[in-house]
């Protein structure tokens, strides 16, 4: 039932120390909820304006108004449905292939968006510095399209990982080699900074090769790409060139 007390909740957690307090998170939509059951997410509780719609295991959602799901939607156009779905425990895997670290990204949709490329691409693991925002934010979540049940998220201290890290460190800066001529091995980390700062120094004395995207338009007036659109320039790049 959806009592007041329960909506008082669920509101709280688009707020990172209130997920944490009830080890909750929301996942909104039937499409993406309906992929959880093959995940590692457990679901606790589904919100739907049509119940009916949904039909996962034992689990039976429990119907609400338009209203209600308004009142517990983060989106300002609400779906069908709201999963209530408890925090996953963080194991670290051992990387293969590529794998990327976020060096800082702090906007929701930049990080959503990333997840969603390493999950197109066949990326496994992402490495977030402790500062990264929160992948369980509502807009990470939406933006993520679903791709957050497939890719392992790990926050670590970047400086003690990439010191232990074995593979190269290939990170984005102004100032690297043209990407379209860096031969990429075929076992590395791609270290993204910052929106605004990029890669912060105590990292970047870390890296073991700079790459950067040429600039083909003669126009100075677009000083920089934005972080997700360049991650997804870069793999398309390293992908395409691998048989």
């Amino acid at each position: 039932m959806l009592t007041a007390h329960k909506i008082k909740i669920l509101q709280s957690l688009d707020k990172k120390k209130f997920r944490q307090k009830y080890n909750l998170f929301l996942v909104e939509g039937n499409k993406t909820i309906k992929e959880i059951p093959t995940s590692k997410y457990k679901i606790n509780e589904i919100f739907s304006v049509n119940p009916a719609e949904l039909s996962i295991g034992n689990l039976t959602a429990t119907e609400i108004s338009p209203a209600e799901l308004k009142k517990i939607s983060f989106l300002q156009h609400p779906k069908d449905s709201v999963a209530v779905c408890e925090l996953k425990e963080e194991l670290l895997k051992e990387e293969t292939g590529v794998q990327l670290i976020l060096d800082g990204i702090q906007d929701p949709g930049n990080l959503g968006t990333i997840i969603r490329l390493a999950d197109w691409f066949g990326i496994s693991q992402i490495i977030c510095s402790e500062d990264t925002a929160d992948f369980y934010n509502p807009k990470v979540i939406q933006a993520s399209m679903g791709s957050f049940l497939r890719v392992n998220i790990v926050y670590q201290d970047l400086e003690n990982y990439i010191s232990e890290n074995n593979q190269p460190i290939i990170g984005t800066d102004m100032d690297g080699t043209d990407f379209y001529d860096y031969q990429f091995p075929s076992q590395f980390n791609l270290v993204l900074g910052n929106e605004g700062n990029g890669i912060r120094p105590e990292i970047e004395n870390l890296l073991t090769d700079k790459i950067t995207i040429p600039r083909f338009g003669k126009s100075k007036a677009t000083e920089s790409l934005n972080v997700a659109m360049s991650a997804g320039i870069i793999l398309g790049q390293i992908f395409g060139k691998r048989d």
